[in-house]
């Protein structure tokens, strides 16, 4: 039954970022992507098959695995950005690799919440800074969405969550809370856009996903410090909140740093 609820919970999410994506702009995806769906699973997922203080500890390297996340987003640019022949398939494979070298770089870092949130923060900044310049595309001409483009969708996104989660319970907390971090959503995501339109729609979606960020920073420490007072149903919903203010805030209050 879980093993259901998480193809169906990561399909659903894939496939409606990407039509956010065609059917209103690659920026609000972008954003949107940032918000904790991939990660919450994850962890959610962790703390109801390992228990919430294993949850709690592996969020602190979730936040950690987030930094990996825009390292991957970096280099798929950098690759999608200079190759032409099979540009999704090689820029994957660079991105991939580039997660898991700065993901093995910091798994030897002490979990301590307070240096963990401040290296992810300032990685944020620092992203931010580096995609600046990249203009927002938007998509004129959406593809026809039938069953046969949905069910390819979901076909390429439904796998992603069971192999991370499953890989937790081989790995340790530490490793798993890296892994949560993988970008389960937005990688799938990435591809469809990249598959079907140009890869500037793409580097749309990248620009904006470290604003976006933010959200899933907030959601991680919130996971950590509330699944063991709580417990994974209303700790998770606790830290929902928290990175829905998050959004809200970076949409309604700062209007230009989103549309930059």
């Amino acid at each position: 039954m879980l093993l259901i609820v998480k193809i169906l919970t990561a399909t659903l999410i894939v496939v409606t970022l990407s039509v956010v994506a065609e059917k209103v702009s690659p920026r609000i995806s972008g954003l949107l992507a940032g918000y904790p769906l991939g990660t919450a699973m994850a962890l959610f997922f962790y703390g109801l098959e390992l228990g919430p203080r294993f949850a709690a500890d592996a969020a602190v390297y979730a936040l950690l695995g987030l930094i990996a996340t825009e390292s991957f987003v970096y280099i798929y640019y950098h690759l999608s950005l200079r190759l032409r022949r099979w540009s999704a398939l090689l820029s994957s494979l660079g991105a991939t690799t580039a997660f898991l070298l700065v993901a093995q770089m910091f798994s030897h870092l002490p979990a301590v919440p307070s240096l963990v949130m401040t290296l992810t923060v300032l990685s944020m900044g620092l992203f931010i800074y580096l995609l600046r310049k990249l203009p927002d595309v938007t998509i004129g001409r959406p593809v026809r969405l039938g069953p046969r483009v949905l069910l390819l969708r979901a076909l390429l996104s439904a796998g992603l969550i069971v192999l991370i989660t499953a890989i937790a319970r081989l790995v340790g907390e530490r490793w798993a809370g890296l892994l949560s971090g993988f970008p389960i959503t937005l990688f799938p995501l990435i591809l469809i856009i990249h598959l079907t339109y140009r890869s500037t729609h793409v580097h749309t979606i990248i620009k904006n996903f470290p604003r976006g960020m933010g959200a899933l920073v907030l959601y991680s420490i919130s996971v950590h410090l509330l699944y063991p007072p709580l417990g994974i149903y209303l700790g998770t919903a606790a830290a929902f909140g928290v990175a829905t203010l998050y959004l809200v805030a970076l949409l309604r209050l700062s209007p230009a740093a989103a549309r930059a």
